[in-house]
């Protein structure tokens, strides 16, 4: 069975050669062999993390540190996410587990454009690195330091940056979104909420808190193209308190095309 994009009902053929059409939602009961496009950027350097670490000539152990040392990790300051909760997978059941992402956006150089500066997902840097499989996970994940905090508001004064949750479809921690449908995706956000779907780290008395702020950018500079897989929108994290809408351990609320809900997220400075 294949399909090319997510949702699409999957072709398959029996062993009889006859064509059959699957459903996009659940698989069939009997088994079936699926042939999907490979998620990854044949590209990147990143591919030769696919080998065997090493030379390939045995096995390694597992990835933790040795030891029982009896000291305290030491955090790096800076935005942290700690829960998520997402109303969909996002991706069809031919593909298998989700690639959630949470990517920091802001102003590219002096343009009115937007950029990455940093993602947050399964195959992030170490330190951005989490990997959700299903619609709810809790732990600790680092979005954005404080040092790239700091070098971004230096860099961009009275800019601020965006939250965008993605769910990754063609190369790991690289947006692959149409450029029209982003800038009418944030206009229609913006003409509920103004342009308070932002963010910025404060400190009040002795507390760094993230809180709304204005965002005004609203083109995407993104890599996509045609013979590549288009990425899907979660959506554009707001403040609870702008949006009116709460949730039992998050303040922040993931809205998506048509503003529609399609999750929430608990952030918090460290």
């Amino acid at each position: 069975a294949t399909a090319r994009t997510d949702r699409e009902a999957p072709i398959a053929f029996d062993v009889r050669g006859r064509r059959r059409l699957l459903s996009p939602d659940a698989p069939p009961s009997a088994p079936v062999l699926a042939v999907v496009p490979v998620e990854t950027d044949f590209d990147a350097l990143e591919v030769g993390m696919m080998l065997p670490d090493g030379d390939g000539a045995g096995g390694g152990g597992g990835g933790g540190s040795g030891g029982g040392g009896g000291g305290t990790a030491t955090v790096t300051p800076g935005l942290y996410m700690t829960a998520s909760h997402f109303v969909d997978d996002f991706e069809g059941w031919l593909k298998g587990s989700p690639e959630y992402e949470i990517h920091i956006l802001g102003q590219s150089g002096a343009s009115d454009s937007l950029t990455s500066y940093q993602c947050a997902g399964e195959h992030a840097a170490t330190g951005y690195s989490f990997d959700q499989n299903n619609n709810d996970w809790t732990g600790s994940v680092r979005l954005f330091s404080q040092t790239q905090l700091n070098g971004y508001r230096t860099a961009h004064p009275n800019q601020n940056i965006r939250i965008l949750a993605i769910e990754d479809d063609d190369g790991a921690c690289q947006i692959r979104l149409d450029g029209t449908r982003f800038k009418n995706f944030l206009t229609v956000l913006q003409q509920n909420y103004g342009t308070l779907t932002g963010g910025k780290d404060t400190t009040s008395g002795l507390a760094k808190t993230y809180k709304r702020a204005t965002a005004l950018q609203k083109i995407l500079r993104a890599a996509y193209s045609w013979l590549t897989s288009q990425d899907d929108l979660i959506g554009n994290a707001i403040e609870d308190t702008v949006v009116g809408e709460y949730h039992a351990g998050a303040n922040w609320i993931v809205r998506g095309d048509n503003n529609v809900t399609n999750g929430w997220l608990k952030l918090q400075m460290r």
